[in-house]
């Protein structure tokens, strides 16, 4: 009977150290999904600042998860602050986190996965004589984006798609694309580039009595992707996200990814998949181009390592990487 009592008695203790560890467990995860985290973006007006306002506002809401909305001048400064885990999080294209990852100078940089394919446009007014990009030889296109250098980069690979470079148009100068649309509204360019659902081409519609989406010439991709490889084509319909489409086109596509540093706890990141994955329709209604978003979107075969939070959370669901569009 002293025997059965002792072991009792060490079942008891083995017992309420287990609960005990399970608790401080539990209070450590709730502890870290309860500190506030910083969400680099784009500025207002952008796409990207409101898919970051739109993801903050459902971890917020959803799983007590806050993440502080930090407005940018630029993707150059977007990585390198994730880089160096002045934020957990980041908004940024696909060209833009590959050329900062490339040759290993950023190690601690790490995908979460995609958001949203990126569908990008030059729009010109209306009732201008452009109608297909070739037509904007000699006109004056904004160009240089010094905050936001791989925009730089895929215009140059959307002028290539008629065979046209830097030389056959007059540039403007501009630091990103807000103040392309700005300069485009204030009649400084002929053009401007931006991507579609960003707020500031709303506002550019209305500013100027209406813009339209000059057509990219299909057949000019393989010299595109002289320039980048990361740009593909998407279909287009005319609709509300889909400014001065009239018809239906293709139109220039890259990817926009969230970004993470390595050190951000697994389980963060995991939450963060699961719920935004759960409470879509709450994400639409703040940022449309959110229609597309899915956990099983998030995983692509980029040769740019995941976070391993993410990669649980694919492996737990079985979602396999799928290949670049």
């Amino acid at each position: 009977m002293t025997r059965l009592k002792e072991a009792l008695s060490d079942c008891a203790d083995v017992l309420r150290k287990a609960i005990l560890t399970a608790i401080m467990l539990v209070g450590m995860g709730s502890a870290a999904l309860a500190q506030t985290y910083g969400f680099a973006t784009l500025p207002p007006g952008t796409l990207n600042h409101t898919t970051a306002s739109a993801v903050a506002k459902v971890l917020k809401e959803k799983a007590g998860i806050n993440m502080l909305v930090q407005p940018t001048a630029g993707d150059q400064i977007i990585v390198p602050m994730v880089a160096r885990g002045e934020v957990e999080v980041g908004i940024t294209n696909i060209l833009e986190l590959a050329s900062y990852y490339e040759g290993g100078k950023n190690p601690d940089l790490r995908l979460i996965g995609t958001a949203h394919p990126l569908r990008t446009a030059f729009w010109v007014r209306k009732d201008a004589p452009m109608q297909r990009i070739g037509d904007l030889k000699g006109k004056k296109v904004t160009f240089g984006y010094s905050a936001m250098r791989t925009i730089d980069t895929i215009s140059r690979a959307i002028l290539a798609t008629s065979g046209l470079t830097d030389k056959d148009i007059s540039p403007v100068m501009v630091p990103n694309v807000v103040r392309s649309a700005d300069d485009f509204m204030s009649g400084a360019s002929d053009m401007f580039f931006f991507a579609f659902g960003g707020p500031k081409v709303r506002e550019a519609d209305a500013m100027v009595g209406g813009i339209r989406v000059l057509e990219i010439n299909e057949a000019g991709m393989a010299a595109a992707r002289k320039v980048t490889p990361y740009g593909y084509l998407t279909d287009v319909t005319p609709g509300p996200v889909f400014i001065g489409v009239s018809k239906p086109m293709k139109v220039y596509t890259f990817d926009n990814v969230l970004i993470t540093h390595a050190k951000v706890p697994d389980d963060v990141i995991y939450k963060m998949i699961d719920v935004l994955d759960q409470n879509k329709s709450e994400l639409v209604s703040v940022q449309p181009v959110l229609r597309e978003f899915s956990a099983a979107s998030l995983f692509k075969t980029y040769d740019i390592p995941y976070h391993p939070g993410a990669l649980k959370y694919f492996k737990d669901k079985a979602i396999q990487a799928r290949s670049i569009e």
